[in-house]
């Protein structure tokens, strides 16, 4: 498959956006099927007053995550990063992430170095070699599918952050 260019990504974030954002109440909507309180609603500023909390732990840390919600077919986490994380593969999981800030470079494909697999499936490693690499930035959506190799990398003295879904295959 070809690697999409960086002006095909720029013309294709708003409908893109469009789709998350339908795919985000699909995924609500089902949810509340599920759940015992019917609905779940994350007031943007609550998220945002989060997000800003996790930037500042990710600057001691290099990274900083929590969860918003987990419900039987999927999960909604917030993730700020401040430096490079290491490859991993889920077996399980598709990964959708919703840039709210900053920028990375995403590497996808390609092959785990240093591949280690835990027994639920996930394979981590200390990077990828022979994957796309793609510049995502805030407004951009991702869906990375279970089984595909990536990794994000983060510039120097810069943050990013996204809302995460993680959707069980």
């Amino acid at each position: 498959m070809k690697a999409a260019t960086p002006d095909f990504i720029h013309r294709m974030r708003a409908p893109f956006f469009a789709t998350a954002a339908l795919a985000f109440f699909v995924l609500s909507f089902h949810a509340a099927a599920q759940s015992a309180a019917g609905a779940q609603v994350y007031p943007g500023k609550d998220v945002a007053q989060r997000l800003n909390s996790l930037a500042q732990a990710a600057k001691a840390s290099g990274s900083s995550g929590a969860t918003l919600g987990d419900f039987t077919s999927h999960a909604i986490k917030l993730s700020v990063r401040t430096s490079s994380g290491g490859a991993e593969v889920h077996a399980h999981y598709d990964d959708i992430f919703f840039v709210t800030d900053g920028s990375a470079t995403l590497i996808t494909g390609g092959r785990v170095l240093d591949a280690k697999t835990s027994a639920d499936g996930e394979t981590k490693g200390s990077g990828i070699e022979g994957g796309v690499r793609r510049e995502i930035r805030r407004g951009d959506v991702v869906n990375i599918s279970a089984g595909t190799p990536h990794q994000l990398l983060i510039a120097p003295g810069t943050t990013y952050s996204s809302i995460v879904i993680k959707v069980k295959e």
